[in-house]
């Protein structure tokens, strides 16, 4: 079985829940990788008999670290209306909440569309070296990383810019779906990293993704690269905020991504 699908095994354990468990391929420095996290709510979602339509957007809270074993999901739809449905999920350990979220799914119907943004201007991903991954941070190795610029600092000199833009897909390759686009939502370090050129004490609170693709748009994307791009607007009293997005190679807007992350220094 595929590492990403693994982490995502779910048992049903009574009404409107379920029970996983991490495994230590997507570990990271303090508990699982949030994106893991974040997908394996998708898919507690996803597998609900009274599911209504596809993801349309996901918030994930992270209120404490996920500790290696067993864990619960409740998933809870609050309101279904003829084109949406709002869901609030849980992850808890041994009666302790370790993860909130909410969650949008719906009914995609063909209108008028159109795209304000356009991907930055990059080389193909075939034409970059892989990057390896950072020591001691496991779940890197399930990703095949080639970074346009924004790459991973080792100590140097500190940056002006918190931009990051890398080609990634899953390692071993694997078909896109919806949980796997929450995962890659989270994909960035973080960018105080970057500016001050060094690893700072940091951690997501909370991520929202907003899915602009549908069931036919990630079908057609396979398992080729995403190109990803993020940059943080203001970092201030220990917190900074981070917008990304998510392309596919034919310029197509598959995801976009905000959160606001914690940070020491």
């Amino acid at each position: 079985m595929h590492p990403f699908d693994k982490a995502l095994e779910l048992e049903p354990a009574g009404d409107d829940r379920w029970r996983g468990r991490t495994i230590p391929e997507w570990a990271n420095m303090v508990g699982p990788f949030g994106g893991i996290t974040a997908a394996t709510l998708v898919r507690a979602v996803e597998l609900h008999p009274q599911r209504h339509g596809q993801p349309i957007a996901l918030t994930v809270n992270y209120l404490a670290p996920i500790a290696d074993g067993e864990f619960e999901i409740v998933t809870r739809a609050v309101k279904t209306n003829r084109s949406n449905q709002h869901w609030i999920v849980e992850l808890t350990q041994d009666g302790d909440t370790k993860t909130t979220a909410t969650a949008i799914f719906g009914l995609r119907r063909d209108t008028w569309a159109d795209t304000e943004v356009a991907p930055p201007s990059t080389p193909a991903p075939e034409g970059i070296a892989p990057s390896a991954p950072p020591f001691g941070v496991v779940w890197f190795g399930n990703y095949e990383m080639r970074f346009v610029d924004g790459a991973m600092p080792d100590g140097g000199a500190e940056s002006d810019s918190s931009t990051t833009t890398l080609w990634v897909r899953n390692n071993p390759a694997r078909a896109m779906d919806f949980a796997a686009l929450a995962s890659v939502s989270d994909i960035f370090y973080p960018r105080v990293f970057l500016r001050r050129g060094q690893f700072v004490p940091a951690g997501t609170v909370s991520i929202t993704t907003y899915f602009h693709a549908d069931e036919q748009q990630l079908a057609a994307q396979g398992d080729d690269f995403v190109l990803a791009t993020a940059r943080a607007q203001r970092f201030s009293r220990g917190y900074f905020d981070q917008t990304a997005h998510l392309w596919g190679r034919d310029s197509s807007l598959l995801a976009t991504s905000h959160q606001i992350v914690y940070f020491k220094g």
